[in-house]
């Protein structure tokens, strides 16, 4: 969802920047959720934290009840009276659970300038296009426990050993977009006080200026930049400097990449020479694979990507050679070329007898 400060354009630098191992991801400041929903899902226990209530409103409404707000922003109109007629919901408290300021708040974020809710943007857009992604987004949340906590009390209730806190406070000197929460200068050296003591781990997204650098004096920085939208359009190219700011080393998952488990027994190289000189053979017998599940494919990739790496099993041209036919089917959201893989592989588990891999 677009929100002032969202990380959209930052996700792919900051998700390779978690740690390696984490049971539990809190993540203090929401906002728009860009990095809970490009984060991999249902491997740890997600919490989704936002002291604005309207946010915290619109995700519970978005999680629980995405039927009745998608037909409540079926006919809302993109208009400055309707939009001047609802905005003051932004300073007022929402009741978690209530649909219809979800649906006015979403419809101010929609039609506002910017996604800033005070003023109208004057731009066309059909909030039908966006009922596809709260139908996704209302998935994606079903294990997602949703807070409307103060950054301290929820940092001091989930911390644990194994809790991992990602906290994209309001930035340095922008205190004044964030009225409606409430955020000061003083909240910054509270929340650097309440990470400081946490047994977790934590990585926080902020502006780089000396003024947070010297209240995180102690911790691992990295610092980047990225185009500022807000500037572009009477300075293109205009760059932002961020800085991420951690308690552990935001390079341990590039010194400890992922590595292939092998679910096959090892085999001498003459058993891939054999089939690869048997190809009108196994066009027939790729036949046969096609009722496999989906599961039973998916668990399959591993097989493939262990044995092309290792053995340089099939290149391209065989492939297509061998299983033009045979991928006919490769269309329940597996690569054609891992599906064309994944039968073969088949075939070399069922000649040599090795069901139970």
């Amino acid at each position: 969802m677009s929100w002032i400060g969202g990380k959209k354009s930052s996700r792919d630098i900051i998700i390779p920047k978690f740690p390696l191992y984490y049971e539990k991801y809190i993540e203090v400041f929401g906002g728009g959720g860009w990095i809970l929903f490009a984060k991999p899902p249902g491997n740890d226990f997600e919490v989704f934290n936002d002291f604005n209530s309207n946010i915290s409103n619109l995700y519970t409404c978005v999680r629980d009840h995405s039927a009745e707000l998608i037909e409540r922003l079926r006919f809302v109109l993109n208009s400055r009276e309707d939009f001047d007629r609802i905005k003051h919901i932004i300073s007022e408290k929402a009741e978690i659970g209530d649909v219809q300021r979800a649906a006015e708040f979403y419809q101010l974020i929609r039609y506002s300038y910017a996604s800033g809710c005070d003023s109208f943007g004057g731009k066309p857009h059909s909030m039908w296009s966006n009922f596809p992604l709260i139908e996704q987004a209302s998935r994606r949340l079903q294990k997602v426990i949703i807070e409307n906590r103060d950054f301290e009390k929820l940092i001091s209730a989930q911390d644990s050993e194994v809790s991992f806190f990602y906290c994209d406070p309001p930035y340095y000197a922008t205190e004044s977009y964030y009225e409606n929460v409430g955020f000061t200068k003083a909240d910054h050296e509270r929340l650097r006080n309440a990470l400081a003591g946490i047994s977790g781990k934590f990585l926080v997204s902020y502006n780089d200026c000396e003024e947070i650098r010297s209240l995180y004096d102690g911790c691992r920085m990295f610092s980047y930049e990225r185009l500022n939208n807000i500037r572009q359009r009477f300075d293109g190219g205009s760059m932002f400097g961020e800085l991420l700011i951690s308690n552990y080393d935001m390079d341990e998952r590039k010194k400890n990449p992922p590595k292939q488990i092998s679910l096959l027994p090892p085999m001498k190289f003459s058993v891939f020479t054999e089939f690869l000189q048997q190809k009108k053979s196994l066009q027939v017998q790729m036949r046969c694979c096609s009722h496999l599940s989906l599961p039973a494919l998916n668990c399959l990739v591993y097989v493939v990507r262990y044995t092309i790496k290792e053995f340089g099993l099939l290149t391209a041209v065989e492939a297509a050679e061998l299983t033009d036919h045979a991928a006919a089917d490769a269309d329940r959201h597996i690569w054609r070329d891992i599906a064309v893989s994944v039968r073969y592989i088949c075939v070399l588990a069922v000649k040599h007898n090795l069901h139970g891999c």
